[in-house]
């Protein structure tokens, strides 16, 4: 079947589209009620259909018989750690837990806060909450009490589920004290905290709330699947809001499922008994989707690697665990590669590995700039695939569909859209774009299975921030074009076109001007106060380990390159070499926040940065170079 075929059937007959994919997956009872409308008027997805997503998973591969092929691999290069576990063993670990959650008052319904670093036990705590109909909330390991608190007052979970710390290069993060100062300040207090001891860190026990795991699971009697509707919760997930609140995205279980598991064969081309390597944290929809749920639902091996792309040990970590594990696709945020990058420009670290076993590499979570995929082409010499979604989605919104036909790719595009995403760009009055024109990427309604359908405790929120901006539509809040080929170009956040002197320029054209050059590793664009034309672009750059350029001499090649491929309109003329850019914890680039500083703007520190103190630099290098706007008195 060809790309054009499979796409066009899932925009002409959705109904007819999906409830084919649903019939791949082991239902109590398969749905009937294919789309239909919630109480909200919302279009939901197998709504009558009875399931289970931790049966999908894991008891239906033992059934059939595979119960002895490896489900999880868990590698830790920072505890020198290596662990594997069959489908059968992580079954038999799944219920387990799920039979402590159980005998400790957790049931069908109830919300799971799962407060854990990329462990093997992470996974088991997620699986086991689905197992019996709890919905999890997943918090990334290492956040503040504070940001902690906001999710427990807006989950209200009966329990918390945490390990005694986290492990980053060279040093432990304790996770008790931040669990214990959360549930403090929390107006809602979980009755119950499972604790995972790790021999790193032995933290101290709440008597009468604090259960030990390792003690715990010895007595618990094994718990059965309960079944869910399929429009019923399986998880919240908590993503950045403009107002500072957290958004809880909610996924449901029948969509979920049905999207993963048609993605793993038609977008990443995987097979039951391949290995499929995310390298991502369980405390982003991409751990979510694609360490947890998609492989495990296909039949598939996954990775739970608790490292770092560099300096665990040194920039050939990926290789290593690519060759050690016959890896046959790799899915990680371009920042990664980028990394690898700065610290081994030359890839002489790859020269020590085998990667005939992978046959291609995933980049998504942030835009794939046109010199990091040449480069990551080049040196592994695999298919870099680029593909583009978001938390609210769950999945790919546009890749190239391998697994169903493999179309040429076009460096800085995400290919085209997946089945059931039906993209239009749109300008500000609502209206499609003509090719090659930019504009807001909207999704015409309704959203294929897995993309959620509400925000938690929050309906209205739901609406005003997704669907009022361009009535039947789903705005993404990314701009972009399609070109005369149908491919999609995906440029930034719609905020990130600055106007210079009554031009709209794109900041994302000119990052992947910088990034071609040979020294820079990393950049970002943003647009600056300029009392003549309204704004002007900086750009701010990270340079390759071992780069030998002076700064003046970078930023006259830089300007020039800009000017060569923009034209003097785009007033690039200021560039700065910084020693680290602000990111959130999964790579992205904190854009917003640099243009907050630049307007000399209050804003709020968001809980996913990776690295506080490099606000402070940062803040300190602009007002030096006279880059924030003055203060109106």
């Amino acid at each position: 079947m060809s790309y054009i075929t499979e796409y066009q059937a899932s925009i002409d007959s959705p109904d007819t589209f999906w409830a084919d994919k649903a019939k791949q997956l082991p239902w109590f009872k398969a749905p009937e009620k294919i789309l239909s409308d919630d109480e909200n008027g919302i279009k939901r997805w197998f709504a009558d259909g009875e399931m289970n997503t931790c049966y999908m998973a894991l008891d239906h591969h033992v059934a059939q018989g595979r119960g002895e092929q490896i489900a999880l691999i868990y590698d830790s290069p920072v505890t020198d750690t290596k662990m594997q576990l069959t489908y059968a063993e992580l079954l038999e670990k799944v219920a387990r837990f799920a039979g402590l959650l159980q005998a400790n008052g957790v049931s069908k319904g109830d919300r799971v806060v799962v407060y854990m670093p990329m462990i093997s036990e992470a996974v088991i705590a997620m699986l086991a909450a689905a197992r019996i109909g709890a919905v999890h909330s997943v918090v990334f390991g290492g956040f503040s009490a504070n940001e902690l608190a906001v999710r427990i007052d807006d989950a209200q979970p009966k329990m918390l589920i945490t390990a005694s710390c986290g492990i980053e290069i060279n040093r432990i993060i304790e996770y008790k004290p931040m669990i214990d100062r959360a549930i403090e300040i929390a107006t809602h207090k979980p009755s119950k905290v499972v604790l995972l001891q790790r021999q790193q860190c032995i933290a101290s026990m709440h008597e009468g709330r604090d259960i030990d795991w390792a003690e715990a699971v010895k007595t618990a009697n094994k718990a059965e699947c309960v079944s869910v509707s399929g429009t019923d919760p399986l998880y919240i997930l908590y993503t950045s809001g403009t107002t500072g609140k957290p958004k809880g995205v909610v996924r449901d279980n029948g969509g979920h499922a049905v999207a993963l598991k048609y993605s793993m064969s038609a977008v990443y081309n995987m097979q039951p008994g391949d290995v499929f390597w995310a390298a991502s944290d369980v405390g982003w929809v991409v751990g979510h989707s694609y360490i947890v749920y998609a492989p495990l639902l296909h039949g598939c091996t996954t990775i739970v690697y608790e490292g770092k792309p560099v300096r665990t040990p040194d920039a050939g970590a990926f290789w290593r665990v690519i060759e050690e594990y016959k890896v046959k696709a790799i899915f990680a945020a371009p920042t990664a590669f980028r990394a690898i990058r700065k610290e081994d420009p030359d890839a002489k670290l790859l020269a020590k590995y085998d990667l005939s076993c992978l046959e291609s590499v995933f980049m998504a979570g942030e835009r794939l700039d046109p010199p990091t995929y040449e480069w990551t082409k080049q040196i592994t010499g695999k298919p870099v695939i680029d593909h583009w979604w978001q938390t609210e989605t769950g999945w790919a919104i546009a890749s190239n569909m391998i697994g169903i036909e493999r179309l040429p790719t076009k460096p800085g595009s995400a290919t085209k859209p997946v089945p059931g995403f039906n993209i239009q760009i749109l300008n500000a009055s609502g209206q499609s774009l003509p090719p090659n024109t930019q504009g807001a990427i909207a999704i015409k309604l309704p959203l294929p299975p897995s993309c959620l359908a509400t925000i938690w405790g929050d309906f209205d929120r739901f609406v005003s921030g997704y669907l009022t901006e361009y009535p039947g539509y789903y705005c993404s809040g990314d701009g972009g074009y399609i070109d005369e080929d149908g491919y999609l170009f995906v440029m930034g956040r719609t905020d990130d076109v600055i106007n210079v002197a009554g031009h709209r320029l794109s900041t994302g054209e000119m990052e992947e001007i910088l990034a071609a050059h040979d020294a820079v590793a990393e950049c970002t664009v943003i647009g600056v106060y300029d009392s003549l034309k309204g704004q002007i672009p900086v750009g701010l750059t990270l340079l390759k380990d071992g780069a030998n350029i002076s700064e003046a001499d970078l930023q006259a090649e830089l300007v020039a390159m800009v000017r060569k491929e923009i034209g003097a309109v785009a007033c690039l003329k200021q560039i700065l070499v910084v020693e680290r850019l602000p990111k959130t914890r999964s790579g992205k680039i904190l854009r917003k926040l640099l243009r907050q500083i630049a307007e000399n703007e209050e804003f709020i520190v968001p809980s996913t940065i990776d690295d506080p103190a490099s606000i402070d630099e940062i803040k300190t290098i602009m007002q030096t170079n006279g880059l924030v706007k003055p203060s109106v008195e």
